[in-house]
Formats: C-alpha cells, structure tokens, sequence
C-alpha cells in the first residue's frame, strides 16, 4: 500500500494494489476510485484533501498476526 500527498494540488492518493487499473469511478465531484478488471479497489484519489482529511495527524496499526 502507498500514500501519497500532492502538496500543489492537495491531491491525497491511496494506492491499496498495484495493477492494471481498467475503470475510474466518481465517488462524488472529488472522489475517483480506481478498479481492476474483477472490481477490485485498486486506488482511490481525494481532492482538496486538507477539507475532507485529518492529514497532519496520520497512523498506521497493523492488529493481529
């Protein structure tokens, strides 16, 4: 999984799997969700993300083995 954060265009990128992705869906005006050939979440993009995110304030927890 990456995370990237585009300061310039306050883009926040969430990559869940690396792949081919062969649809785009709009979630709403500033959401993309990015799709494989099976309908798998590959990606999901976020404009004007420091409106719609906590962004200085970000965590990771893996729980469990």
């Amino acid at each position: 999984m990456k995370i990237k954060y585009f300061q310039d265009t306050d883009t926040l990128y969430i990559e869940f799997r690396s792949g081919a992705v062969v649809e785009t869906k709009d979630l709403d005006e500033n959401t993309q969700v990015d799709l494989d050939r099976a309908g798998n979440m590959c990606a999901i993009t976020i404009e004007h993300a420091k409106e719609r995110a906590d962004l200085p304030h970000f965590s990771f927890e893996q729980v469990g083995t």
